[in-house]
């Protein structure tokens, strides 16, 4: 994808008002396209390969395939590595949110959002970078990182890599990798730390090297399962 092509939008939710009025609705917008439409998981895995989008609009809640399970395999197929999910949540009744982040998801906006918002939303995400509402954000640690186990993800070995991988990084490094959890943007965290967001950049790709993680979600994780942050420490 390039500035001069529009970003290609995969929307997926099994009500079928919900995608229409997502489709009508972002359809105004300049530069982004709605290629497709999926009313569950399977589908939405499905048409994701076929149509290979910028950005898949995901719902949670589904039937046959969960939005994430749908999610985790959409990330994990190397011919979607330039595919990003973002991810609708009532979040009221949404208790996946948590789940969704480590299944590989860039994003997070509650359903209520302006358009604007998501429209917004969407270029962040197809810009290779991570949104999560600061709302959403509160919640999710509030209420669901603080009830789970650290390690909560994958085997013994997975959670020794995650130590190893935290133990490489450089004190300068966890400092930024603990603002990114804070909620930070680059500019805020430049800010904070009295040093250029060219720097920030540069150390956040070292980050997410050391890491494995592939965009600003994957680093929030990588922080609360690892430790590094906690809910009271925010």
């Amino acid at each position: 994808m390039t500035e001069s092509e529009p970003i290609r939008v995969l929307v997926v939710d099994d009500q079928d008002l919900v995608r229409s009025g997502f489709k009508m609705i972002l359809s105004t917008y300049e530069g982004i396209e709605i290629v497709g439409e999926a009313r569950n998981g399977s589908q939405a895995v499905e048409e994701a390969q076929r149509l290979r989008p910028d950005v898949v609009l995901m719902d949670i809640r589904m039937p046959e395939m969960s939005g994430i399970e749908a999610c985790r395999a959409i990330t994990a197929n190397p011919l979607l590595a330039r595919t990003r999910v973002l991810v609708l949540t009532t979040f009221d009744i949404d208790e996946y949110v948590y789940d969704a982040l480590g299944a590989g998801a860039s994003g997070f906006l509650l359903k209520d959002a302006d358009p604007d918002d998501i429209a917004a939303a969407i270029r962040v995400v197809a810009a290779g970078d991570a949104l999560i509402q600061p709302s959403v954000m509160r919640r999710l640690v509030e209420t669901f990182v603080a009830a789970r186990p650290r390690g909560g993800w994958g085997s013994a070995e997975t959670a020794d890599g995650r130590r190893a991988a935290l133990g490489s990084l450089t004190d300068r490094e966890r400092e930024i990798l603990m603002l990114v959890a804070r909620g930070l943007s680059n500019d805020e965290i430049a800010e904070e730390l009295f040093i250029s967001p060219a720097t920030v950049k540069t150390h956040l790709a070292r980050i997410m090297a050391k890491t494995d993680a592939h965009d600003r979600a994957q680093l929030v994780v990588f922080a609360y399962e690892t430790g590094l942050v906690s809910p009271a420490s925010r």
